[in-house]
């Protein structure tokens, strides 16, 4: 069963390595991708929405506070699986990223807890979840992260945020 899983993981990478590529949208998806590189994208709409609604302040600092243990909880959990980023034979990876350990995904982990949570304190959650699947998404068009990676790290986003979504709202 397991190894039916890590085939389905390849070819559903290697679909998306090579389905929908031309030079420019490469170029496009990778410099979209960078905006979730670290949680930055999901820290910086925290950090501008706590300065434009004064009075939920300490609540937007909560949430993105949250949303930055996401990311290191998700960094100690790679550290601790080990897992290497793909290799598929002939389709190299088309970004650079900070670590060679690809499970869970932290972009899709960030995303998931940022958007999860931000809805919560009344953003919209359709745009944010728009942003959440193509950040995570992204991932696997550019060939760094498999499948599962994603799905790990969008479940474990959905569980933080709402594992962490009561004490974010007041």
């Amino acid at each position: 069963m397991l190894r039916a899983l890590g085939r389905l993981d390849v070819a559903v990478l290697r679909t998306a390595r090579t389905r929908g590529h031309t030079a420019r949208m490469e170029r496009s998806v990778a410099a979209f991708s960078r905006l979730g590189e670290h949680g930055l994208i999901w820290l910086g709409i925290g950090a501008a929405a706590a300065l434009v609604c004064p009075r939920r302040r300490s609540d937007w600092g909560r949430a993105a506070a949250t949303v930055l243990g996401a990311y290191l909880a998700n960094t100690a959990l790679k550290l601790g699986v080990r897992r290497r980023r793909p290799r598929l034979a002939g389709l190299p990876p088309l970004i650079g990223t900070p670590t060679g350990l690809s499970f869970p995904s932290s972009h899709a982990t960030t995303s998931f807890a940022a958007a999860g949570l931000y809805r919560r304190l009344g953003a919209p959650g359709g745009p944010l979840m728009a942003l959440a699947v193509a950040l995570s998404l992204s991932r696997l068009y550019l060939g760094v992260h498999y499948p599962s990676d994603v799905i790990a790290g969008a479940l474990g986003g959905t569980l933080v945020a709402r594992a962490a979504g009561r004490s974010v709202t007041s």
